[in-house]
């Protein structure tokens, strides 16, 4: 029997068209939708998006659903930012994408992260009295942004009225998903 548990949810994933980590992406959408949310996942542009595995394998290719130039965040409960190295890094040179982030970044919103990609979260400079993990080497970014970095597989952060919801890796994905589910279960 399915877990529904999820219906009427949305939540959008925001990536660059290559790059990103696979599993970082393709099972929190699987996941997500398993439950019955909606997910977009939206991408520089409507182009394939070509996953990596450990930032350097080819992975699986997934479509994007939208750009992120037609994205209204507005409608969304919850923004996913996957990682990988080249996708976190070019992700945070996307104005739109910054945007976005920041219009999360307001009372009652969540965003989930993982792995490198509190790089966009950096950028958007939206961190000042949150705290969160990442990949190790995010750190020093993190604290030069005014966050607060910490060493475990999942950070739940609701400080400034916003939550975020982070992660170290690949290896965190089932603590990651958990808080994830929790939070949209609460909205």
């Amino acid at each position: 029997m399915a877990d529904n548990t999820l219906n009427g949810r949305r939540v959008l994933a925001i990536v660059t068209n290559y790059g990103v980590e696979q599993d970082e992406l393709v099972v929190p959408v699987q996941h997500l939708r398993s439950r019955g949310a909606h997910v977009d996942v939206a991408a520089v542009s409507r182009e394939e998006i070509r996953t990596l595995v450990g930032d350097k394998d080819p992975g699986k290719s997934v479509e994007a659903d939208v750009a992120l130039a037609d994205v209204d965040a507005s409608s969304y409960d919850l923004l996913l930012v996957p990682g990988g190295t080249v996708n976190a890094d070019t992700l945070r040179l996307e104005d739109k994408a910054v945007d976005i982030v920041r219009s999360f970044a307001e009372p009652g919103r969540k965003v989930a992260a993982i792995c490198h990609g509190p790089w966009l979260l950096v950028e958007a400079d939206v961190l000042d009295g949150k705290t969160l993990t990442s990949y190790a080497s995010v750190a020093t970014d993190i604290r030069n942004a005014k966050g607060t970095w910490v060493d475990k597989s999942v950070m739940r952060c609701d400080a400034k009225g916003w939550e975020l919801i982070t992660s170290r890796n690949p290896d965190d994905l089932d603590d990651f998903l958990r808080e994830i589910d929790s939070a949209l279960e609460a909205a």
